[in-house]
């Protein structure tokens, strides 16, 4: 089974930063896509950022538009541990952050860059990040 488990939330004031991280308990990390989402309150999950998660490609990235230029995505093979870096974090940006992952093989049968919630099979238990203003 695996589990992940994120830390790294907390409070920050508009302008700040955070660095969220997520540690997979699998044997080789390095098989598997990592992808970040985010629920505010009152809305649906959203794709923020994956890594390792299209055709193959280990250590590629990939940002929703909106986020582009301020969040960064990392992993850490020999650590079992992906990274979320946040900057000039908004309000909007309010939201629980959760970290999810899947075979990175699983890329090939969507034809694209898993940016969907059922294209993981595991997922944290989500972080809080309250961005005050």
């Amino acid at each position: 089974e695996v589990q992940l488990v994120e830390s790294g939330g907390g409070l920050v004031q508009a302008g700040g930063s955070l660095t969220l991280s997520c540690f997979v308990s699998v044997f080789t990390f390095d098989d598997y896509a990592i992808g970040w989402f985010r629920q505010a309150p009152g809305k649906e999950r959203e794709w923020v950022s994956c890594i390792s998660c299209f055709d193959g490609i280990k250590g590629r990235t990939y940002y929703a538009d909106s986020l582009k230029g301020r969040f960064t995505v990392s992993s850490d093979n020999a650590k079992n541990t992906a990274f979320l870096q946040m900057n000039s974090l908004t309000p909007e940006d309010t939201a629980v952050y959760y970290c999810a992952a899947v075979l990175a093989s699983r890329s090939a049968l969507y034809g694209g860059p898993l940016l969907n919630l059922i294209e993981y099979d595991d997922w944290g238990q989500g972080t809080q990040v309250t961005v005050s203003s």
